[in-house]
Order: structure tokens, then sequence, then C-alpha cells
């Protein structure tokens, strides 16, 4: 993994003032996922508007870790369910234009 797509955990702690056992806690429930090179920790770019999502639920609304876990389930299965109807809906109109 290239590093320069890495953002340091402890920066980003840093710059959102939250303690860096958060982190720590959202990577063992699965939540989000750490890379470690040599003794640092880094967070994939990818992942920093999921894990500022789950900082403002944290921080913000006073959402537990679980309650996170389940809304991210939740609005998983809710872009899947979305993206199923598209598919659907592309079909029926498939079917359409053929009568």
């Amino acid at each position: 993994m290239h590093k320069e797509h890495l953002i340091s955990a402890i920066e980003f702690c840093t710059n959102h003032e939250i303690e860096i056992s958060f982190i720590s806690s959202l990577h063992e429930t699965g939540l989000i996922e750490i890379v470690q090179i040599e003794e640092a920790e880094y967070i994939d770019e990818s992942q920093l508007v999921q894990l500022e999502k789950i900082v403002r639920f944290y921080y913000d609304l006073g959402i537990n870790l679980e309650g996170i876990e389940t809304i991210n389930h939740l609005l998983d299965r809710m872009n899947d369910l979305q993206g199923e109807i598209i598919a659907l809906r592309n079909r029926l109109r498939l079917y359409e234009s053929n009568e």
C-alpha cells in the first residue's frame, strides 16, 4: 500500500480532537481498517468519509459503537436495495420498450 494514500491515525485524532483509543475501538469492531507501518498506525484516505461520519454519530449525536454498527449495517442494506431497485427498473424499461 502506498503511504501517500494513508493518513496518520494520530494526525486524524489531533485534527478532530478525539482519543486514539476511539480509532482503536472502531478497528476492533470492524468499522474501519487500520494499516500498521512500523510502529505507526494509518487510515486509508478512502475511509475518511466513513470515519468522519462515525465520529459525528459518536461525539455529536452520542450514539454508542453498537448503535453505529447497526446504523452502518442498515445504511449498507439500504444502498444494496436501492441498487436492486435501479436494476429492476432498468429491466422493466427493457420489457416495456419491446412491447
